[in-house]
């Protein structure tokens, strides 16, 4: 399949969207001789500020071949931005933004490169403390991405709320999330906690998997090409957050109300990193109350595995000028005061797991208490399973979500009947 059938055909199956043709970017005149490296960035304006000053810094010396850097353009998601580029000959040498189950995508059609074959991989992962951490983001024998961040997905308490009901720690298991909702019930005044993120695919990845991952001591919901997630933890996943809807102590639609969090309309909510900037902005006393607990489970555990938001670069292996953008990579990610710029400009996690003892890291967090408590669960926060069917796979999550929470469906015959729909997507 050439590169062009492979847009079309992904552009159905991956996003459900139609081709949309794009014309070739204007390139502009490099300030020296040599050709500029193209690089697309996530539209994110904390993210573009990184890459504003580490670009610079760059290009600043003239031995190195010079970076222009855009956001990824517009379009419906990054991702189709990108099918439409590459089908069109205008995609850059380098992109950030892309999430594991993308790089499948790419990398079973052979349009981005393996960077284990590029010289200095080894050392380079070894001098950012990314051995750890880097299995996982292996896909089909290849490391097509390197992971720039890690968001670990974990359960923001409102510390002020939880000490009128007699609790001077977070929830830590399904048990005491039970008692405190009875609680919280009784005096009429509002949820317990925000279960589900939403009702689209992707916020799948902010309620059944992480708890998977916690109940399951870091299991994967596929096994090679079949669903695995129907299991004795699994089906104690589902009947948990069955039971909590069906006891009325949570919403499955918190859309048209304010952040649930900050209003105390929940006691809980499970969040990323990226909000704490947001509630510094708009909620700074309700953040001053927010205290960081680990993803759920039937017993307690001490350091619970949850879902990592991560994205990375790639290089296209259609890019003239693979040693350069290489060259580029190395430099950024061989310098932890980079990570540490990206920390202090983003507030998201660098993918490495000497956040805690660093110097450079720890004088950081010793001022940022809320970002050093979700830092500590960067070594347990795994990415998404490297799939090209994770549209598909998570849609059917959510219908099974769905089921048990409204027509209260057995959690062992919702997952058998998910399980056997993903099977099919699987083999096909």
């Amino acid at each position: 399949m050439n590169i062009r059938s492979f847009i079309k055909w992904s552009l159905v199956v991956f996003i459900t969207t139609t081709l949309i043709g794009c014309g070739p970017d204007e390139k502009k005149e490099s300030v020296n001789s040599r050709p500029a490296l193209k690089m697309w960035v996530a539209p994110n304006e904390n993210e573009e500020a990184f890459w504003n000053k580490i670009v610079k810094e760059w290009n600043a010396d003239p031995t190195h071949t010079p970076i222009e850097f855009t956001p990824i353009p517009a379009a419906s998601s990054s991702e189709e931005a990108i099918m439409n580029a590459l089908a069109s000959g205008t995609e850059p040498d380098i992109s950030s933004n892309i999430f594991i189950g993308f790089a499948s995508q790419l990398t079973e059609q052979g349009l981005v490169e393996d960077l284990a074959t590029l010289p200095g991989f080894d050392a380079l992962i070894e001098e950012r403390k990314m051995s750890a951490l880097m299995p996982a983001w292996k896909i089909n024998g290849h490391q097509s991405v390197l992971p720039i961040y890690v968001n670990p997905i974990v359960w923001w308490w409102r510390g002020d709320l939880l000490k009128q009901y007699g609790y001077d720690h977070v929830p830590l298991t399904y048990d005491d999330l039970y008692r405190l909702a009875t609680l919280r019930k009784a005096d009429n005044n509002g949820y317990v906690m925000q279960l589900t993120a939403g009702k689209n695919w992707w916020e799948r990845w902010f309620d059944l998997i992480p708890l998977f991952y916690a109940q399951s001591e870091g299991k994967s919901y596929l096994d090679g090409n079949k669903a695995s997630m129907n299991t004795a933890d699994g089906q104690k996943v589902l009947a948990f957050m069955g039971h909590v809807f069906q006891q009325g102590w949570s919403s499955y639609d918190f859309t048209s109300a304010d952040d649930p969090l900050a209003s105390g309309q929940v006691l809980a909510s499970a969040r990323g990193p990226w909000d704490i900037a947001r509630y510094r902005k708009q909620y700074p006393e309700v953040l001053k109350t927010i205290e960081i607990g680990p993803m759920l489970t039937e017993t307690s555990s001490a350091h619970p595995y949850t879902f990592g938001d991560s994205k990375g670069l790639v290089i296209f292996s259609t890019s003239k000028h693979k040693t350069e953008a290489w060259a580029f990579m190395q430099w950024v990610f061989s310098k932890a005061e980079n990570d540490r710029l990206w920390l202090e400009t983003t507030g998201m996690p660098p993918a490495r797991s000497d956040l805690l003892t660093n110097p450079l890291f720890v004088s950081y967090f010793a001022s940022n208490p809320v970002e050093k408590q979700i830092a500590a669960y960067v070594d347990v926060a795994l990415p998404p399973v490297a799939t090209t069917k994770t549209t598909e796979i998570q849609r059917s999550m959510t219908q099974m979500l769905e089921e048990v929470i409204f027509n209260q469906k057995e959690p062992a015959s919702a997952l058998e009947q998910s399980g056997n729909e993903i099977n099919q997507v699987l083999q096909r």
